[in-house]
C-alpha cells in the first residue's frame, strides 16, 4: 500500500479551504511546504509540521505540487507567471494538481506549458466548504492521466471521504461548475421554502429539521441549516465566488447548446444579493434577501441545531 511518505508535497494557497486540506495531509503524516501570498495565514500549519516558505519557487523540488486559488488568473500566475512554481528554470515538480474552480479554458492553458516542460497535470476538484473536509466529509473528482491519477490518489483519498476518476483532459472542471450551478439553485430554493413556512407561522428550525430527515433532505440542506436558523453569516463561500462559477456554468450551457432557464434565474438571484451589498459574507444570506422580498422580518432563532457533519 502507498504510504504518504513516497511523495514530498507542495501546497499553494491556505485560504478558508486550502487551509483546511493541507492541514488534513499533515495529519496525515504527509511531509508538506506551503506557500501563500500573505504568509500569515499559512504560518499555524508549521504546528502541523509544514515547512512555510516565502517564494512559489521554493516548492519547484516537491514530487507533486497543489494549488487551491481564488480563481483562473490566480492559478495562471501561481503556476506560469514570473515568479511561479513552473518557472524556476532549474527543478521542477513531477505533478501538479489543482484543486480550484476555473474555467476549463484556463485548466486547458496550464495543463499544455505544464506538459511542454514534462510536468504531468491532474484537475482536483473538491465538494464541501472547510467545515466538510474538517469533519472528513469532502468530496474530489479528478480527472487527467490516469497514470497519474493512481499516483495521487492516496493523497486525494486523505483529504475527505470519496474521490471519483472521470476521465481524461478537464472532465473535473465541468463536474464541479455544474455542482456549484446546482449549488446556487438549492441554496436559494431552500430560502424560498423556509421564508414561505416561516411567513405561515413555522418556525424556522421545526421546518429544516423535517426536510433534513425527508428525502429530500442532503448533505448540504444538514450543514446549512445553522445558518439559516441562526443567520449566522460566516464567510464559507462568498456570493461573489458563488456568482463566478453561475456564470462559468451558463458560459459552459451556451457554448454546447443547453437551455438552463431555472440556473438563469437562480443566477439573478445571486447578482441582486450582490447589489443588496452582501458581498464580504457567506451565500446564505440569500434567506435575508428572501425574506425581505417577501415583506418577513427574520431574526436569528438561538437554537442549537447540527451540522449533520
Amino acid at each position: 500500500m502507498a504510504s504518504l511518505k513516497d511523495h514530498t508535497i507542495g501546497w499553494i494557497g491556505t485560504g478558508r479551504m486550502g487551509y483546511a486540506m493541507a492541514e488534513r495531509l499533515l495529519k496525515a503524516g504527509a511531509d508538506v511546504t506551503v506557500w501563500n501570498r500573505t504568509r500569515a495565514k499559512a504560518e499555524p500549519l508549521a504546528e502541523h509540521g509544514a515547512t512555510v516558505v516565502d517564494n512559489i519557487q521554493d516548492l519547484a523540488d516537491r514530487d507533486i505540487v497543489f494549488t487551491i486559488v481564488s480563481g483562473p488568473n490566480d492559478f495562471i500566475e501561481v503556476a506560469l507567471g514570473e515568479k511561479g512554481v513552473l518557472k524556476g528554470g532549474g527543478k521542477l515538480p513531477k505533478l501538479l494538481i489543482d484543486c480550484s474552480t476555473i474555467s476549463e479554458e484556463a485548466s486547458r492553458t496550464v495543463r499544455q506549458e505544464a506538459a511542454k516542460l514534462g510536468v504531468t497535470m491532474l484537475d482536483a476538484c473538491v465538494s464541501g466548504n472547510d467545515k466538510a473536509v474538517t469533519g472528513g466529509a469532502l468530496s474530489v473528482v479528478s480527472s487527467g492521466d490516469k497514470d497519474a491519477f493512481d499516483v495521487a490518489e492516496p493523497y486525494l483519498q486523505a483529504l475527505g471521504r470519496s474521490v471519483d476518476y472521470v476521465g481524461e483532459g478537464e472532465n473535473a472542471r465541468i463536474v464541479k461548475i455544474c455542482h456549484n450551478v446546482f449549488l446556487g439553485i438549492v441554496a436559494q430554493t431552500m430560502a424560498e421554502i423556509t421564508v414561505l413556512a416561516e411567513k405561515n407561522g413555522v418556525p424556522r428550525h421545526s421546518f429544516l429539521n423535517f426536510i433534513n430527515n425527508s428525502v429530500m433532505g442532503s448533505t448540504f440542506t444538514k450543514y446549512k441549516t445553522p445558518a439559516y436558523v441562526n443567520l449566522d453569516m460566516t464567510t464559507t463561500f462568498t456570493p461573489v465566488l458563488l456568482r463566478k462559477d453561475m456564470d462559468l456554468g451558463l458560459a459552459a450551457a451556451r457554448d454546447l447548446g443547453v437551455p438552463m432557464p431555472v440556473s438563469a434565474a437562480a443566477r439573478e438571484v445571486v447578482q441582486s444579493l450582490i447589489g443588496n451589498g452582501y458581498i464580504d459574507c457567506d451565500f446564505a444570506a440569500l434567506i435575508k434577501l428572501q425574506a425581505a422580498n417577501s415583506g418577513l422580518k427574520i431574526e436569528p432563532e438561538d437554537v442549537e441545531v447540527g451540522t449533520g457533519l
